[in-house]
């Protein structure tokens, strides 16, 4: 059996219960190395076999896990985050059903979660944001046209940009072709929740300046919204005491 596991978004005991009881478990742990925090190895046992993905091809990658299926032993894929975000994983997984081998997926903690508990902050604010837009800059890896920044930009909702610390100045550009004033509230967060974690409130005509005098030039993702600053917002309606719900009467 193979286990796809959330490691989480960096400190060691943000992992689920659930994927902590793997990693105690399995025979093999393939975990990517540039993003997992090691300490997450400390709950594996003894004679565990362990791989770093970061120096592996998907193709290295397959190979010990079907090599590990022969001999019958359990393998835990571990991805930083949770793995549906940027995990590539259905490339693994398509393989892995042409097979017929059997594996599950654990989720984790993501870093757009851990980025906000840094900043204690609430995506989704009554009367400034309900909704998030999780996306990242075209690099190596294309991204489809209808997704540009200028386009998810145009909604004015809270936008997490994932992957792209190195590309602040063309960001800050489009995301004020899409609509978002210099103005606007932004935050970079690198490393959230690990122990050297930094937070940086800004806006987004400063977003590569405050990179710039923070020594941040990966590992981090930006938040761009109002939802940063929470000057303003409606209180939630669930605890009025006027509103009535399926559990409580309200006084009106």
């Amino acid at each position: 059996m193979i286990h796809f596991v959330g490691a989480g978004s960096g400190a060691p005991d943000l992992i689920t219960v659930r994927g902590k009881s793997y990693l105690e478990k399995a025979d093999v742990i393939i975990y990517a190395g540039s993003l997992v925090n090691p300490q997450l190895l400390e709950y594996k046992k003894e004679d565990c076999a362990v791989y770093n993905s970061a120096r592996m091809t998907l193709e290295e990658v397959l190979s010990v896990m079907l090599e590990a299926e022969e001999h019958k032993k359990m393998t835990v894929r571990l991805h930083t985050g949770d793995p549906c975000l940027y995990g590539a994983i259905r490339e693994q997984m398509d393989v892995l059903d042409e097979k017929q081998i059997a594996y599950d997926s654990c989720p984790g903690v993501s870093s757009f979660c851990g980025a906000a508990s840094a900043l204690n902050l609430e995506y989704t604010l009554p009367d400034v944001s309900q909704s998030v837009i999780i996306t990242r800059m075209a690099g190596r890896t294309p991204v489809p046209d209808k997704e540009s920044i200028e386009a998810f930009a145009s909604h004015h909702a809270t936008m997490v940009v994932f992957l792209s610390t190195g590309m602040l100045e063309e960001l800050s550009a489009r995301l004020i072709d899409g609509g978002y004033t210099a103005n606007t509230p932004a935050a970079i967060v690198y490393k959230a929740t690990w122990e050297d974690e930094k937070t940086c409130v800004c806006t987004v005509g400063t977003l590569a300046e405050t990179a710039k005098k923070a020594g941040i030039t990966k590992t981090a993702l930006m938040i761009i919204g109002d939802v940063v600053t929470h000057s303003h917002y409606d209180r939630s309606l669930l605890y009025h005491p006027e509103f009535t719900t399926e559990f409580r009467k309200g006084s009106l």
